[in-house]
């Protein structure tokens, strides 16, 4: 008698490669990968405009895949790597990304109002224009990433390192940077009412765009250069000799 488990349940999924995806499609693939201990892999796949709304896609894996303007609202999406993929506007409304990871992917103008992102990271990613207002968003991480004009309102980076992060533009209003490091990246134009910065690291990040007034009310107890110190000064009409 054989009581060997079946060989889904032990071997990795085969990618399903170069395919177009609609949501009946994808719904089959759910049902028929019930029960298996493999993840959904999908290479190279489209799913332009797909309703994915409430799928369960826990887990899966999405390499070089297209995502643009498709709706994930309300869908599972825990554990889920994404890599190289392109979704520009698409919709993430109320989805699960708990410990999601992201990584070279274009995300410009996508909808993440009320999703949970819960130890999601982030990783050299396009994010312009993205909206986050209202998403769940403890221990969220960026890095070496693009947010210019990104709505991140209410975010707490609090005792965060932020490498790299082009936040111009970015509407930052209420977001917590309390002794935050900031490794490069920049803050110009970024609407930063009612942010908080105590103890925050500013050497490095690019502050153009800013005025003095807006860095007494603003960046109170933060740590900034002496060039930057400089620069802000120049904008016066002062000469630093």
């Amino acid at each position: 008698m054989n009581d060997a488990c079946p060989i889904s349940s032990r071997s990795p999924r085969s990618p399903i490669s170069g395919e177009t995806l609609d949501r009946d499609r994808l719904t089959r693939l759910v049902a028929e990968a019930a029960g298996s201990t493999a993840a959904l892999q999908f290479d190279q796949c489209d799913f332009d405009g797909a309703d994915l709304s409430g799928l369960d896609l826990r887990r899966a894996r999405f390499t070089g895949c297209s995502f643009a303007e498709a709706v994930f609202r309300k869908t599972q999406l825990a554990e889920t790597h994404w890599t190289s993929c392109r979704a520009r506007q698409a919709d993430f409304e109320m989805a699960d990304l708990t410990d999601a990871r992201f990584t070279a992917c274009d995300l410009n103008n996508t909808g993440w109002h009320r999703a949970k992102l819960a130890a999601t990271h982030f990783a050299e990613v396009k994010l312009t224009g993205a909206h986050f207002h209202e998403a769940q968003v403890l221990g969220i991480g960026f890095r070496d990433s693009l947010l210019a004009g990104a709505d991140l309102r209410g975010m707490s980076f609090r005792k965060q390192t932020l490498e790299q992060l082009d936040l111009r533009d970015a509407d930052l209003g209420g977001c917590d940077f309390r002794d935050a490091v900031f490794e490069g990246g920049s803050l110009r134009d970024a609407n930063l009412k009612n942010a908080r910065f105590d103890g925050a690291d500013l050497r490095s990040v690019d502050l153009g765009g800013l005025h003095i007034a807006h860095v007494s009310q603003f960046f109170k107890g933060a740590i900034i250069s002496h060039d930057q110190a400089a620069t802000l000064i120049g904008e016066l009409g002062i000469r630093v000799l």
